[in-house]
């Protein structure tokens, strides 16, 4: 790796970086343009709060097309390093986070400018890791372990605000951690040397077969915490239709349509009630885009959701289930639950036998309620005796405490190679030495 850019996840997330602030200048455009519309029709009300949203979008859009270009220019000149990091939260100024230097005796307390929504996507966990690059004193690049989501972050000013954030960082065992393996190493280098006039070649020692069942439960229990409130009990999915089981209702998308639905009966209130002349306009168009959203809504839950959510209450109740070791995980990208599951009978060097992402249970403010209180056990998998990637059986469902766990994408089985050895790795980062 000569550049952070030349990480593949990295130059992809740039790019989508960059589309998304160019979609929203130019809708901010297409905003503005609405205002200028609805005021040569005369309608004066809305003009105002049209004109103002595309400005601030147009604005936002700019400043994010600033933010990919020094993005670039840092990732282009720079590699990227791992770091154990705690995030500090939101304090009176911004979100912080905080990294501890390579050497182990240094910390950076770092601004976070990003949205709170676009921050959560790489908040580190309690035994959390960030890649790096840039200068901490001027500024860089903040990704998941595997160069994903990307935010910039410049450094904390005001030496009072600084100090609190450090001891704060330190108080959570930031100095504590085991350093991360760096995500450029030593490359393997072939020697010839010369013995008794005899050249003898030594190669690189080979590479490990990726992390085992110990490895990955050891991160398990460093990134558990407590649940809090457990969440009320769903329908049993073995004994009611699917779309009586809350979780299935979720996958289906029932939520947004009923949304839709809601909206549609206000702008059908509102025109019943006979709004002002100058404000019918607006009245159309919003309900215009309030139908489009419900069509929309209503098409998705019954061409993917609905299918999805019957293949997965099938899943669920299919016998006989089997029994397998998890480990729960949390990806770095986006912070969702992962099971890594592996054979009931194994020591505690063996290989994982798949993963399987799953949904996040709870609210979303608290999306790991529900999940199981212990980060290792034992779960019975429904359906993977008829598991069939794309084919008629495509989602194995985990129960685990007498309940389902519902997954986000099918069962992936573990093929040994690099591809899913790299995936392991970016869920549990692996750790080099152990600071003193």
């Amino acid at each position: 790796m000569t550049c952070a850019l030349d990480v593949e996840e990295t130059a992809a997330e740039l790019g989508r970086y960059r589309r998304r602030a160019e979609r929203l200048v130019v809708g901010g455009g297409v905003t503005v343009a609405l205002a200028v519309g609805l005021g040569a029709l005369g309608a004066s009300g809305p003009v105002l709060t049209v004109l103002a949203l595309g400005i601030v979008a147009m604005g936002a859009g700019a400043g994010s097309l600033v933010l990919a270009r020094r993005m670039r220019r840092t990732l282009g000149a720079g590699v990227w390093s791992a770091h154990p990091a705690v995030a500090v939260g939101q304090s009176r100024y911004a979100t912080s986070v905080v990294l501890r230097s390579p050497g182990g005796a240094e910390t950076w307390p770092l601004t976070v400018i990003a949205t709170r929504e676009r921050y959560e996507l790489l908040r580190p966990g309690p035994d959390g890791v960030l890649w790096w690059c840039g200068d901490p004193r001027a500024g860089g690049v903040l990704a998941a372990p595997g160069g994903g989501p990307l935010i910039w972050a410049k450094p904390m000013r005001g030496a009072r605000v600084r100090r609190r954030i450090v001891a704060h960082a330190e108080a959570e065992g930031l100095m504590r951690r085991a350093a991360p393996k760096q995500p450029q190493g030593p490359v393997d280098v072939t020697e010839h040397i010369t013995v008794d006039g005899l050249s003898v070649r030594l190669d690189g020692l080979p590479r490990a077969a990726g992390p085992a069942y110990a490895d990955l439960a050891a991160h398990a229990r460093r990134q558990a915490a407590p649940q809090g409130k457990a969440l009320r009990p769903e329908a049993d999915v073995r004994r009611v239709a699917w779309w009586r089981v809350r979780g299935l209702r979720r996958v289906a998308g029932v939520p947004r349509v009923l949304i839709a639905l809601a909206f549609c009966a206000a702008v059908g209130a509102a025109a019943l009630t006979g709004p002002p002349k100058g404000d019918v306009p607006m009245l159309y168009g919003i309900g215009l885009l309030v139908l489009g959203a419900l069509a929309h809504s209503c098409h998705r839950m019954l061409v993917a959701g609905g299918p999805t959510a019957r293949l997965m209450a099938r899943a669920a109740s299919a016998a006989p289930p089997t029994p397998r070791r998890y480990v729960l995980l949390y990806d770095p990208h986006g912070g969702g639950p992962v099971l890594v599951l592996f054979p009931v009978h194994g020591g505690p060097y063996v290989q994982p036998e798949g993963l399987l992402p799953l949904i996040p249970p709870g609210p979303p403010k608290r999306p790991r309620r529900g999940l199981p209180a212990r980060p290792v056990g034992t779960a019975w998998l429904h359906g993977l005796r008829d598991f069939a990637p794309g084919g008629r059986t495509p989602f194995v469902v985990p129960w685990i405490d007498g309940r389902p766990l519902w997954p986000a994408e099918p069962y992936r089985k573990s093929d040994g190679g690099p591809e899913f050895t790299a995936l392991l790795e970016r869920l549990a980062p692996p750790l080099e030495t152990r600071v003193p």
